[in-house]
Protein backbone atom coordinates (compact mmCIF):
# COMPACT_ATOMS: atom_id res chain seq x y z
CA UNK A 1 0.00 0.00 0.00
CA UNK A 2 1.36 3.26 -1.03
CA UNK A 3 1.70 6.30 1.43
CA UNK A 4 -1.19 7.93 0.13
CA UNK A 5 -3.84 5.15 0.11
CA UNK A 6 -2.50 4.34 3.65
CA UNK A 7 -2.99 7.80 4.62
CA UNK A 8 -6.29 8.33 3.54
CA UNK A 9 -7.16 4.43 5.12
CA UNK A 10 -5.55 5.92 8.61
CA UNK A 11 -7.66 9.28 8.11
CA UNK A 12 -11.13 7.20 7.58
CA UNK A 13 -10.38 4.70 11.02
CA UNK A 14 -9.31 8.14 12.78
CA UNK A 15 -12.66 9.87 11.77
CA UNK A 16 -14.65 7.04 12.55
CA UNK A 17 -13.76 6.54 15.59
CA UNK A 18 -13.77 10.29 16.34
CA UNK A 19 -17.42 10.11 14.95
CA UNK A 20 -17.85 7.19 17.50
CA UNK A 21 -16.34 9.34 20.60
CA UNK A 22 -19.11 12.48 19.56
CA UNK A 23 -22.14 9.93 19.20
CA UNK A 24 -21.61 8.58 22.92
CA UNK A 25 -22.69 11.50 25.23
CA UNK A 26 -25.08 12.30 22.57
CA UNK A 27 -26.76 8.16 22.12
CA UNK A 28 -25.22 7.06 25.18
CA UNK A 29 -28.41 4.17 24.71
CA UNK A 30 -26.51 3.12 21.27
CA UNK A 31 -23.72 1.92 23.20
CA UNK A 32 -24.92 0.58 26.35
CA UNK A 33 -24.18 3.63 28.62
CA UNK A 34 -27.47 5.36 29.08
CA UNK A 35 -27.42 4.21 32.78
CA UNK A 36 -24.29 5.29 33.66
CA UNK A 37 -22.73 8.70 34.88
CA UNK A 38 -22.61 11.76 33.25
CA UNK A 39 -23.89 10.19 30.03
CA UNK A 40 -27.59 9.67 31.63
CA UNK A 41 -27.13 13.62 32.85
CA UNK A 42 -25.58 14.56 29.38
CA UNK A 43 -28.60 13.42 27.08
CA UNK A 44 -31.17 15.71 28.69
CA UNK A 45 -29.32 18.16 26.21
CA UNK A 46 -28.85 16.41 23.10
CA UNK A 47 -30.48 18.87 20.55
CA UNK A 48 -28.32 21.87 23.00
CA UNK A 49 -25.48 18.97 21.96
CA UNK A 50 -26.29 18.60 18.32
CA UNK A 51 -25.95 22.36 17.32
CA UNK A 52 -22.61 22.37 19.08
CA UNK A 53 -21.16 19.18 17.42
CA UNK A 54 -22.84 20.56 13.95
CA UNK A 55 -20.92 23.88 14.47
CA UNK A 56 -17.92 22.04 15.31
CA UNK A 57 -18.32 19.82 11.94
CA UNK A 58 -18.21 23.11 10.11
CA UNK A 59 -15.53 24.51 11.54
CA UNK A 60 -13.74 21.33 10.55
CA UNK A 61 -14.28 21.75 7.13
CA UNK A 62 -11.42 24.32 7.14
CA UNK A 63 -8.73 21.79 7.23
CA UNK A 64 -8.63 19.38 4.47
CA UNK A 65 -7.42 16.46 7.14
CA UNK A 66 -10.26 17.13 8.78
CA UNK A 67 -13.33 16.90 6.09
CA UNK A 68 -14.05 13.16 6.44
CA UNK A 69 -14.62 13.24 10.05
CA UNK A 70 -16.11 16.71 9.46
CA UNK A 71 -18.56 15.15 7.43
CA UNK A 72 -19.53 11.96 9.81
CA UNK A 73 -20.26 14.71 12.83
CA UNK A 74 -22.39 16.77 10.51
CA UNK A 75 -24.44 13.61 9.12
CA UNK A 76 -25.03 12.46 13.00
CA UNK A 77 -25.94 16.37 13.69
CA UNK A 78 -28.08 16.79 11.14
CA UNK A 79 -30.02 12.74 11.16
CA UNK A 80 -30.00 14.20 14.97
CA UNK A 81 -32.02 17.22 14.21
CA UNK A 82 -34.36 15.41 11.63
CA UNK A 83 -35.75 12.75 14.30
CA UNK A 84 -36.04 15.36 16.68
CA UNK A 85 -37.91 18.29 14.69
CA UNK A 86 -41.23 16.74 14.81
CA UNK A 87 -41.59 17.93 18.48
CA UNK A 88 -40.76 21.61 17.26
CA UNK A 89 -42.73 21.66 13.76
CA UNK A 90 -46.21 19.57 15.07
CA UNK A 91 -49.27 21.16 15.05
CA UNK A 92 -51.81 20.95 18.42
CA UNK A 93 -54.82 18.85 18.05
CA UNK A 94 -58.05 20.58 16.83
CA UNK A 95 -60.70 19.77 19.72
CA UNK A 96 -63.21 17.45 18.34
CA UNK A 97 -66.82 18.18 18.65
CA UNK A 98 -68.22 16.80 21.37
CA UNK A 99 -65.12 16.60 23.06
CA UNK A 100 -64.50 17.81 26.85
CA UNK A 101 -61.75 20.14 27.63
CA UNK A 102 -59.34 19.01 30.65
CA UNK A 103 -57.04 22.09 31.65
CA UNK A 104 -53.67 20.16 33.28
CA UNK A 105 -51.27 22.78 35.54
CA UNK A 106 -47.70 21.98 36.82
CA UNK A 107 -45.44 24.02 38.87
CA UNK A 108 -42.82 22.91 40.91
CA UNK A 109 -42.85 25.18 43.19
CA UNK A 110 -39.05 24.13 44.82
CA UNK A 111 -39.80 23.75 48.35
CA UNK A 112 -41.62 26.49 49.09
CA UNK A 113 -39.64 28.89 47.63
CA UNK A 114 -42.09 29.34 44.66
CA UNK A 115 -44.04 32.69 44.93
CA UNK A 116 -47.11 31.41 46.12
CA UNK A 117 -49.20 34.38 44.89
CA UNK A 118 -47.76 34.44 40.88
CA UNK A 119 -48.95 30.31 41.35
CA UNK A 120 -52.13 31.26 42.82
CA UNK A 121 -52.75 33.90 39.89
CA UNK A 122 -51.61 31.56 36.93
CA UNK A 123 -54.65 29.45 38.44
CA UNK A 124 -56.68 32.13 38.80
CA UNK A 125 -55.81 33.26 34.91
CA UNK A 126 -55.92 29.42 33.70
CA UNK A 127 -58.85 27.72 35.83
CA UNK A 128 -57.01 24.50 35.67
CA UNK A 129 -59.35 21.12 36.68
CA UNK A 130 -56.06 20.01 38.43
CA UNK A 131 -52.88 21.52 39.47
CA UNK A 132 -49.83 19.52 40.12
CA UNK A 133 -47.26 21.07 42.33
CA UNK A 134 -44.29 18.91 43.24
CA UNK A 135 -41.96 20.33 46.17
CA UNK A 136 -45.22 21.38 47.73
CA UNK A 137 -45.75 20.28 51.59
CA UNK A 138 -49.57 21.17 53.12
CA UNK A 139 -48.54 24.17 54.08
CA UNK A 140 -47.06 25.33 50.65
CA UNK A 141 -50.52 24.06 49.00
CA UNK A 142 -52.52 25.90 51.62
CA UNK A 143 -50.25 29.64 51.12
CA UNK A 144 -51.96 28.90 46.92
CA UNK A 145 -55.13 27.51 47.73
CA UNK A 146 -56.31 30.34 50.55
CA UNK A 147 -55.84 32.76 47.88
CA UNK A 148 -58.33 30.75 45.48
CA UNK A 149 -61.06 30.37 47.85
CA UNK A 150 -63.33 31.71 45.17
CA UNK A 151 -62.50 29.31 42.99
CA UNK A 152 -63.44 26.61 45.40
CA UNK A 153 -60.18 23.89 44.82
CA UNK A 154 -59.71 21.02 47.01
CA UNK A 155 -55.99 19.75 47.92
CA UNK A 156 -53.97 16.68 48.67
CA UNK A 157 -50.73 15.81 49.44
CA UNK A 158 -48.41 12.79 49.77
CA UNK A 159 -45.39 13.14 51.59
CA UNK A 160 -43.29 9.34 51.96
CA UNK A 161 -40.39 10.71 53.86
CA UNK A 162 -39.20 13.70 55.76
CA UNK A 163 -37.79 15.31 52.87
CA UNK A 164 -39.00 18.20 51.40
CA UNK A 165 -39.04 17.25 47.89
CA UNK A 166 -40.97 14.02 48.10
CA UNK A 167 -44.09 16.37 48.80
CA UNK A 168 -46.36 16.15 45.87
CA UNK A 169 -49.18 18.03 46.52
CA UNK A 170 -52.73 18.60 43.97
CA UNK A 171 -55.39 21.26 43.81
CA UNK A 172 -58.38 20.14 41.98
CA UNK A 173 -61.06 22.17 40.89
CA UNK A 174 -64.45 21.76 42.45
CA UNK A 175 -66.20 21.27 38.30
CA UNK A 176 -64.59 18.18 38.83
CA UNK A 177 -67.09 16.86 41.76
CA UNK A 178 -66.77 14.42 44.38
CA UNK A 179 -63.40 12.83 43.51
CA UNK A 180 -60.90 10.63 45.36
CA UNK A 181 -57.77 10.99 45.83
CA UNK A 182 -55.38 7.85 46.42
CA UNK A 183 -51.19 7.20 46.58
CA UNK A 184 -49.52 4.32 44.75
CA UNK A 185 -46.62 2.71 45.96
CA UNK A 186 -43.66 2.32 43.62
CA UNK A 187 -42.00 5.62 43.56
CA UNK A 188 -39.63 7.71 45.77
CA UNK A 189 -41.38 10.93 45.79
CA UNK A 190 -45.36 10.98 46.31
CA UNK A 191 -47.91 10.52 44.00
CA UNK A 192 -51.18 11.18 43.96
CA UNK A 193 -54.20 9.32 41.86
CA UNK A 194 -57.27 11.56 41.36
CA UNK A 195 -60.61 9.75 40.13
CA UNK A 196 -64.26 9.30 40.59
CA UNK A 197 -66.45 13.01 40.68
CA UNK A 198 -67.19 13.79 36.74
CA UNK A 199 -63.75 12.48 35.43
CA UNK A 200 -65.86 9.27 34.61
CA UNK A 201 -63.02 6.55 33.35
CA UNK A 202 -60.16 9.01 32.99
CA UNK A 203 -57.50 9.55 36.21
CA UNK A 204 -55.37 11.97 36.39
CA UNK A 205 -51.85 11.22 38.21
CA UNK A 206 -49.66 14.17 39.77
CA UNK A 207 -46.12 12.19 39.61
CA UNK A 208 -42.67 13.65 40.76
CA UNK A 209 -39.73 11.41 39.26
CA UNK A 210 -36.59 10.91 41.06
CA UNK A 211 -33.35 12.96 39.53
CA UNK A 212 -30.85 10.89 37.83
CA UNK A 213 -28.12 11.53 40.45
CA UNK A 214 -24.58 10.16 40.16
CA UNK A 215 -25.91 7.63 42.76
CA UNK A 216 -29.07 7.64 41.64
CA UNK A 217 -29.80 6.62 38.42
CA UNK A 218 -31.41 3.33 39.85
CA UNK A 219 -34.02 5.16 41.41
CA UNK A 220 -34.58 7.18 38.97
CA UNK A 221 -34.95 4.30 36.12
CA UNK A 222 -37.48 2.78 38.79
CA UNK A 223 -39.77 5.88 39.48
CA UNK A 224 -39.78 5.63 35.30
CA UNK A 225 -40.91 2.11 35.92
CA UNK A 226 -44.21 2.98 37.82
CA UNK A 227 -44.82 5.51 34.48
CA UNK A 228 -44.56 2.27 32.10
CA UNK A 229 -47.20 0.46 34.52
CA UNK A 230 -49.86 3.85 34.63
CA UNK A 231 -49.06 3.86 30.90
CA UNK A 232 -49.83 0.27 30.11
CA UNK A 233 -52.99 -0.28 32.03
CA UNK A 234 -56.59 0.22 30.85
CA UNK A 235 -57.58 3.50 32.45
CA UNK A 236 -57.47 7.21 29.85
CA UNK A 237 -54.89 8.32 32.28
CA UNK A 238 -53.20 11.89 32.05
CA UNK A 239 -49.98 11.61 34.51
CA UNK A 240 -48.86 15.65 35.41
CA UNK A 241 -45.37 16.64 37.10
CA UNK A 242 -41.65 17.11 37.18
CA UNK A 243 -40.26 13.90 35.84
CA UNK A 244 -36.64 14.83 36.06
CA UNK A 245 -36.35 13.23 32.32
CA UNK A 246 -36.99 14.44 29.14
CA UNK A 247 -37.85 12.96 25.48
CA UNK A 248 -33.73 12.11 24.75
CA UNK A 249 -33.80 9.61 27.83
CA UNK A 250 -34.36 6.23 26.41
CA UNK A 251 -35.40 5.05 29.64
CA UNK A 252 -38.02 7.60 29.74
CA UNK A 253 -39.45 6.80 25.82
CA UNK A 254 -39.41 3.46 27.40
CA UNK A 255 -41.83 4.24 30.18
CA UNK A 256 -44.01 6.09 27.26
CA UNK A 257 -44.29 2.84 26.01
CA UNK A 258 -46.43 2.53 22.68
CA UNK A 259 -49.25 4.20 24.62
CA UNK A 260 -48.42 7.32 26.22
CA UNK A 261 -47.52 10.47 24.64
CA UNK A 262 -46.06 14.08 25.31
CA UNK A 263 -48.51 17.09 25.51
CA UNK A 264 -45.82 19.29 24.03
CA UNK A 265 -44.00 16.91 21.70
CA UNK A 266 -47.59 16.61 19.84
CA UNK A 267 -48.55 20.55 20.03
CA UNK A 268 -44.73 21.61 18.64
CA UNK A 269 -43.72 22.65 22.08
CA UNK A 270 -41.27 19.89 22.51
CA UNK A 271 -38.12 21.82 22.19
CA UNK A 272 -39.72 24.89 25.10
CA UNK A 273 -37.33 23.97 27.81
CA UNK A 274 -38.85 24.31 31.55
CA UNK A 275 -35.40 24.18 33.59
CA UNK A 276 -33.47 25.55 34.47
CA UNK A 277 -35.94 28.21 34.50
CA UNK A 278 -32.96 30.77 35.53
CA UNK A 279 -30.70 30.37 32.65
CA UNK A 280 -31.56 31.28 28.90
CA UNK A 281 -34.17 29.75 27.16
CA UNK A 282 -31.33 28.24 24.58
CA UNK A 283 -29.86 25.99 27.54
CA UNK A 284 -33.08 24.91 29.32
CA UNK A 285 -33.99 21.36 28.73
CA UNK A 286 -38.22 19.92 28.94
CA UNK A 287 -38.42 17.92 32.16
CA UNK A 288 -42.03 19.31 32.95
CA UNK A 289 -44.56 17.18 31.64
CA UNK A 290 -47.77 16.15 30.85
CA UNK A 291 -48.47 13.00 28.83
CA UNK A 292 -51.23 10.82 28.42
CA UNK A 293 -52.58 8.01 27.05
CA UNK A 294 -53.88 7.00 23.16
CA UNK A 295 -57.45 6.78 24.49
CA UNK A 296 -57.40 11.07 25.09
CA UNK A 297 -56.26 13.53 23.01
CA UNK A 298 -52.98 16.14 23.21
CA UNK A 299 -54.40 19.65 23.09
CA UNK A 300 -52.31 23.02 23.68
CA UNK A 301 -49.06 23.12 26.00
CA UNK A 302 -47.51 26.53 27.50
CA UNK A 303 -45.21 27.35 29.80
CA UNK A 304 -44.85 30.33 31.92
CA UNK A 305 -42.38 31.81 34.49
CA UNK A 306 -42.55 31.77 38.20
CA UNK A 307 -40.16 33.53 40.81
CA UNK A 308 -38.89 31.57 43.23
CA UNK A 309 -38.56 28.32 41.40
CA UNK A 310 -35.93 27.18 39.05
CA UNK A 311 -38.93 25.37 36.84
CA UNK A 312 -40.85 26.84 34.83
CA UNK A 313 -44.92 25.80 35.02
CA UNK A 314 -46.40 24.24 32.39
CA UNK A 315 -50.45 24.33 31.29
CA UNK A 316 -51.83 21.52 28.89
CA UNK A 317 -54.99 20.82 27.79
CA UNK A 318 -56.13 17.15 26.92
CA UNK A 319 -59.49 16.61 24.72
CA UNK A 320 -61.38 13.94 26.51
CA UNK A 321 -63.41 11.98 23.52
CA UNK A 322 -67.22 11.38 23.87
CA UNK A 323 -68.35 7.83 24.96
CA UNK A 324 -71.23 5.80 23.99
Amino acid sequence: MDNEKAWLVRRVVLSVLFLVFVAMPLYPELFGLADITPFAQLAAFRPQGLVVVLVMALVMLVRRGWRIAAVLVAALALTGAALIAPRQFSDPSPVADGDRVLTVMVANVLGGGANAGEVAELIRERKPDLVSLPEAQVDVREQIRVQLQDLHYKGFTAQPSKAVESATSVLVSSSLGDVTFASEPGTTFGNIVVTGGSLGPVRLIAYHGFPPLRDGVATWRRDLGVLRQWCAQDPPTVVAGDFNATLDHAAFRYALGGNCRSVAATAGKGLVGTWPADQPAVVRTQIDHVVLTRQLRPGHFTTYPIKGTDHRAVVATVGVPRTG
